[in-house]
């Protein structure tokens, strides 16, 4: 076994790995970029080293830097983590010109499975069923037009390259290939360095259901059996489970051995995942193989016992799979959820901030957390959004779910948005319940998913109210509990008893009518009435007592507003008298503006153009996402204000139009 590892990557995955590696008695080296100099994986590693500048192709990108970094410290071997360099044939390939361990599979296995098309063109010939497409490598604009026309539509564009949805479209007619295409083949360059493409029709209602593998170099080869990935939204995962619910076991061991032989074929070793799409007639399509350990990869750890890191240094080492397929149980269920720093009401959009009230929910044996962040961290535009991955285990889906909403609830997070509230409503669905889903699940549920609660919404407003009204911002001092200056009520000497505690939400105005009643309060918002009685715990939670229901939750003041925690849901309110003129939540049409920082990577339109609604004006690159902002009325370009490679703040104007 080694000695001393480096973790060629950052945030969850790097603590993630780290920690196994210390449980072996392993030494691990982080490497960081400059904008992660107090990043928690630099602390968890016993010895970290700053690689370069705070974008990816800077620091963690940089293959020759991390090389330099390993052999000067001593590194034996590297573990890439995933994304980054974890599926770069070259890096694979300089560890072992270097006589360090690329903790993965060979550099041929990673060429073979690559690009999209090729590892396509591979299962055909192994016999493996594809979903009908376009995975040949000429990449003129005329052959992808007419093999987009022979393929049909609905169709995706996926970038050859790459996975997580980056460089991937749908395109539904004709008319919009051309904008889709160019957009993929850009997204495609900045994510993996290659700008080729595949068509592939779209099936309508698939799920995504995947197979973990692992081999090692001895010729074993086994399936640490399947995971259902179908929830996603912009074509990246944000909820998996195992076993896949409503799966055979005719099928899963079809779809196992289909895997096996995958690996076989490319000579495989070490953790890699083999992607199919599941239709409604029990037909299965190969889609890809991640030869990475996957994001989810937790939920196949609860179900079946196994450290699949540990697995990685073993095989990595040169010594045998610790089990063989007969010796591999799945027991009970297991989902993960993925905590994201966005905004789901506004298409997902990637939130930018800092962590200002962290709460965790009490892991156990059947609740774990992977995060690379603490409270008061920046989740900045550089990187993946993702805040921690939230697994739980029970003997039942059933259990696992219910265990899986109370950790939601348990799990608060003040300072920028993030989509627990989303998850929370998603989980209790019951659709979802009941396993009845796809992967078009999010969309066809849209306007469910996206409602709010009434009841929880007007508790919300009366609680950031009771925040404002002097009677609960401190206890009373049993000192001073007889002097009129320190009195909790609302005598004042020529003053109403009536308060009047005014509050906005999404340019919502919101008035609440405040009077003592004997002991407690009586609040009135839009004809109801609620008594309260409480006051802080400390400077970031309080505790009231509404009607007959007791509520203890977090809350975070600040100059021009007020943030609570409320059933999972994170509600913020501005205070009026406060408000900033220039809030990017008042952009007015003809002067749209960033929903978030990032860099300008598209203009497609000039000054003099006249546009419609729906047309793409600017296109911004974020958390290494593209976003592209429309406009909202006709009318004509007046002025552009900024230009292609310059960087954007959230809430800047980007384009002037003359409206119609």
């Amino acid at each position: 076994m080694f000695d001393k590892i480096l973790i060629a990557n950052r945030g969850e995955i790097a603590v993630r790995v780290a920690r196994t590696a210390r449980s072996l008695g392993i030494r691990s080296v982080a490497v960081y970029s400059s904008a992660d100099k107090a990043a928690l994986h630099v602390e968890t590693c016993d010895e970290a080293y700053c690689i370069g500048g705070a974008a990816a192709s800077e620091s963690y990108l940089d293959g020759a830097r991390i090389l330099q970094v390993a052999q000067a410290c001593g590194a034996e071997a590297i573990h890439p983590g995933y994304g980054f360099l974890s599926e770069n044939a070259a890096f694979a390939r300089a560890c072992e010109d270097a006589g360090i361990v690329f903790i993965g599979p060979p550099a041929s296995a990673i060429d073979a499975m690559g690009s999209k098309s090729e590892a396509k063109a591979l299962m055909a010939t192994a016999g493996v069923p594809l979903v009908p497409g376009y995975h040949e490598d000429e990449q003129a604009d005329f052959r992808l037009a007419e093999e987009s026309e022979r393929v049909g539509y609905p169709q995706l564009i996926k970038a050859s390259a790459g996975g997580g949805g980056k460089g991937m479209r749908l395109v539904e007619s004709a008319s919009g290939f051309a904008a889709a295409l160019t957009s993929a083949r850009r997204e495609a360059s900045a994510s993996f360095g290659d700008d080729k493409v595949l068509i592939e029709r779209y099936l309508t209602k698939p799920r995504h259901v995947e197979m973990q593998i692992f081999a090692d170099s001895l010729g074993n080869c086994v399936h640490l059996f399947e995971r259902d990935c179908s929830i996603q939204r912009r074509h990246q995962k944000i909820l998996e489970e195992a076993p896949a619910p409503g799966i055979s076991d005719e099928l899963r061991a079809q779809m196992g051995k289909a895997a096996v032989d995958c690996a076989g074929a490319i000579n495989y070793v070490g953790a890699g995942t083999v992607e199919f799409l599941l239709d409604e007639d029990g037909s299965f399509y190969f889609m890809e193989m991640n030869t990475r350990l996957q994001v989810e990869h937790p939920v196949s750890e609860m179900i079946t016992g196994q450290d699949l890191v540990e697995w990685q240094l073993q095989v990595a080492a040169g010594a045998p799979l610790p089990l063989q397929q007969a010796q591999i149980n799945c027991q009970g269920h297991a989902i993960e959820a993925r905590i994201y720093a966005e905004t789901p009401q506004r298409d997902f959009m990637p939130a930018a901030g800092q962590i200002k009230y962290l709460s965790l929910p009490a892991e156990d044996a059947g609740v774990r957390i992977d995060t690379g962040v603490r409270c008061g961290d920046m989740i900045g535009i550089n990187y993946d959004p993702m805040i921690a991955k939230l697994i739980v285990h029970a003997d039942t889906r059933i259990a696992a779910l219910k265990k899986l909403t109370h950790a939601l609830r348990q799990y608060q997070i003040l300072g920028l948005n993030t989509n627990i509230g989303f998850i929370t409503r998603l989980v209790s669905m019951d659709e979802f319940r009941a396993a009845d889903f796809d992967t078009g699940y999010i969309a066809r549920h849209q306007q469910q998913l996206f409602a709010q609660n009434r009841q929880h919404g007007q508790q919300a407003k009366v609680m950031a109210a009771a925040v404002l009204l002097p009677a609960f911002e401190t206890p009373l001092r049993p000192e001073n509990q007889h002097s009129a200056w320190d009195a909790r009520d609302l005598w004042r000497m020529n003053l109403s008893a009536i308060l009047c505690i005014e509050l906005e939400q999404d340019a919502e105005a919101i008035r609440v009518k405040v009077a003592q009643e004997d002991d407690a309060w009586r609040f009135e918002l839009d004809g109801d009435s609620y008594l309260l009685s409480g006051g802080r715990i400390d400077n970031n939670r309080m505790q009231l007592q509404m009607d007959n229901q007791r509520l203890e939750f977090p809350l975070l003041r600040e100059a021009d507003a007020i943030t609570l925690s409320h059933q999972g849901q994170a509600y913020r309110f501005s205070i009026p008298d406060r408000i900033h003129a220039g809030d990017s939540d008042a952009a007015d049409a003809d002067h749209p503006q960033a929903p978030m920082s990032g860099a300008v990577v598209a203009l497609p339109v000039a000054v003099g153009d006249t546009v419609e609604p729906g047309d793409t004006l600017i296109v911004i690159e974020a958390m290494k996402m593209e976003h592209a902002i429309v406009a909202q009325v006709s009318g004509s370009v007046s002025e552009i204000l900024f230009a292609v490679g310059d960087q954007v703040d959230e809430g800047d104007t980007l384009v002037l139009l003359e409206v119609e």
